[in-house]
């Protein structure tokens, strides 16, 4: 319609003007061959925005916190989504079952960058794609899970954060001995299919002669075997210590629940969003990660290569008592913990 219109208007003005025919027609032609170059190209910006490609294992109500926190580093970087840059959500549902076929929807997407959340899914992205480039915003020990070659050069198409947990372990368990002196027996629980988690107990083990305790390391694979590991442990143990995984910060409140049960004094990593069921968190502040990432995911898509960005460590830690939890199992938190903590909940 708009070709027409502007085709009878033109006649219109030649037989005003006595234009000759053949110089009509060429002018016509003229304007259709620019009408119907532009036309493809309006096509072509409507579908050629940057594509983020965004993977958790978590649920979207469990990872709304992050994901919010990932939204504003894109906004801050002057990103908005849908109008300069389109963000492919997809949530695991803590069901890692899925995540190989959720990854192989985004790499066959081919989106321009893609942020896989935890050392577990990363690496199920980095097997599937050698190309488009990864940032994992959350990793225990990317060097030990195989995801880079070193923090300082990653080499390959990952870069990230690693969220120093072996190096805090020892901070840890002086918490948990200063909150609860009378522990002598520590259960560590982990994942035996996370490296990082035996770095950290192997930390812990370095770390507990001088804080004169005893470890009593606890794998996990599955989370009915979490109930069933420290029942078994009840009477045996006085303390808890939980590595920092996917799976068991996933069901840090069943956790929480099976310790108090045996009147154990729980501490977990890096603090979660609510009450998650650990009497003492300590560790990096996740939330200010993600925006950190949407800032590597911005000087990706300007041109830097993931194998030149070396892996950066958190800025921000938080300690946060569980002042409700600790009530449950009738542990009285001392004034000089409850003055240095982040956040108390009642």
């Amino acid at each position: 319609m708009f070709v027409q219109k502007w085709t009878e208007e033109l006649a219109k003005y030649a037989r005003e003007r006595c234009f000759a025919p053949s110089r009509l027609i060429l002018a016509a032609a003229l304007i259709v061959c620019l009408l119907a170059g532009a036309l493809p190209v309006r096509a072509s910006q409507a579908t050629s925005l940057p594509r983020i490609g965004y993977l958790t294992l978590e649920s979207a109500a469990a990872h709304a916190p992050y994901a919010a926190g990932f939204r504003k580093g894109l906004r801050d970087h002057g990103y908005t989504e849908g109008q300069n840059i389109a963000i492919e959500w997809r949530y695991a549902a803590n069901d890692r079952s899925r995540v190989p076929g959720l990854v192989a929807e985004l790499v066959h997407l081919r989106v321009d960058v893609l942020v896989a959340d935890g050392s577990q899914v990363a690496l199920v992205a980095k097997r599937a794609t050698n190309t488009i480039p990864i940032v994992v915003p959350t990793s225990v020990d990317p060097v030990a899970a195989g995801l880079v070659a070193s923090l300082a050069r990653p080499g390959g198409n990952v870069t990230g954060f690693a969220l120093m947990s072996p190096e805090l372990v020892g901070k840890r368990l002086a918490l948990l001995k200063e909150v609860a002196p009378s522990t002598r027996r520590v259960a560590v629980l982990l994942n035996p299919d996370n490296p990082g988690c035996e770095n950290q107990l192997t930390a812990a083990r370095a770390a507990a002669p001088a804080l004169e305790v005893e470890l009593y390391p606890l794998s996990v694979r599955q989370v009915d075997e979490i109930d069933t590991g420290l029942s078994a442990l009840i009477g045996r143990v006085d303390s808890l210590l939980v590595t920092d995984d996917v799976l068991l910060d996933t069901f840090r409140a069943q956790i929480g629940r099976a310790a108090a049960r045996g009147r154990m004094t729980s501490i977990c990593g890096y603090p979660l969003p609510g009450d998650s069921g650990c009497v003492i968190m300590y560790g990096p502040d996740l939330v200010d990660l993600f925006p950190r990432a949407a800032r590597l995911v911005d000087r990706i898509l300007k041109g830097a290569r993931p194998a030149d960005l070396p892996i950066e460590q958190p800025a921000k830690f938080q300690l946060v008592i569980n002042a409700k939890a600790a009530k449950m199992i009738g542990r009285a938190i001392p004034q000089s913990v409850l003055i240095r903590a982040d956040e108390v909940i009642k």
